[in-house]
């Protein structure tokens, strides 16, 4: 033992290295029992320093597991982002595909799939709810003389800014779509044919006084509009086509102007 035991320790140990306490009766089992005291310290010793490297392997373990734990939750998290990102893709591609399916691809307007669509519904809930509806067939005039003069581009950029003036002064509720060419289809939900002329005579008013640019160079447009309502004895399709006929009608007497299919 060092001179840091325990005093009481230092007094055993001193008590039997002296020659004079040999013959002792005691000195014999006190000398046992400090060999044992010695062994059972040095055991503890032992159990000790397992005890620190058991506790040293575990933190370093735990520490391990952690830094694998972050890993994998650090991989997680960039799939969970890259599934998120694909997700995100995936419903812009489908919206595209409707929207391509659905829309014209020049002007953004209803295209005649979707147009067809929304007249046989219209006139399923005509049936249900007894309310009418109207459906204006409008066409720009000489609009092939258009084309001449300033080329298919200039077309479609008439073509454009039509859909868009048109898109501006639609009602809420109401739909318009390009019918194929230079032609468009109105379609006037909750509308009487008496409010469904008076709404084109105005847009017939707002259209010939408005100025498109193409190429920078000022271009007025007339349009002529067919109007028609929607009979319950009829399909949809039909009052379509009556409106078309009031559209000839409309061409054939000059142009610039509406008619009301009878």
């Amino acid at each position: 033992m060092t001179s840091a035991m325990h005093p009481l320790l230092e007094q055993i140990e001193a008590l039997l290295a002296a020659p004079d306490h040999r013959d002792h009766p005691l000195h014999a089992a006190l000398g046992q029992l400090y060999r044992l005291h010695v062994d059972e310290q040095k055991r503890l010793e032992r159990l000790l320093n397992i005890a620190d490297g058991y506790q040293q392997f575990t933190q370093t373990d735990l520490a391990s597991l952690k830094q694998q734990y972050e890993r994998q939750l650090n991989k997680e998290r960039k799939l969970s982002r890259i599934s998120d990102r694909y997700q995100q893709l995936m419903r812009e591609r489908n919206q595209a595909l409707k929207t391509a399916a659905t829309h014209d691809p020049l002007t953004g307007l209803a295209n005649r799939r979707l147009m067809d669509e929304q007249l046989i519904q219209a006139g399923v809930e005509a049936v249900r709810g007894g309310k009418p509806f109207c459906v204006a067939m409008l066409d720009i005039d000489h609009f092939k003389q258009i084309n001449d003069r300033y080329g298919h581009d200039g077309g479609d950029r008439i073509l454009v800014s039509l859909a868009d003036s048109l898109r501006g002064q639609m009602r809420a509720g109401d739909l318009c779509g390009r019918w194929g060419g230079e032609e468009f289809v109105l379609l006037m939900q909750n509308t009487s044919l008496e409010q469904a002329g008076q709404i084109v005579a105005r847009l017939i008013e707002y259209l010939r006084n408005l100025t498109f640019s193409v190429t920078d160079i000022p271009v007025s447009i007339t349009v002529s509009i067919g109007v028609a309502e929607h009979s319950m004895v009829e399909a949809p399709l039909d009052t379509v086509n009556r409106a078309d006929r009031v559209l000839l009608d409309a061409k054939q007497e000059g142009r610039n102007s509406f008619r009301l299919a009878g």
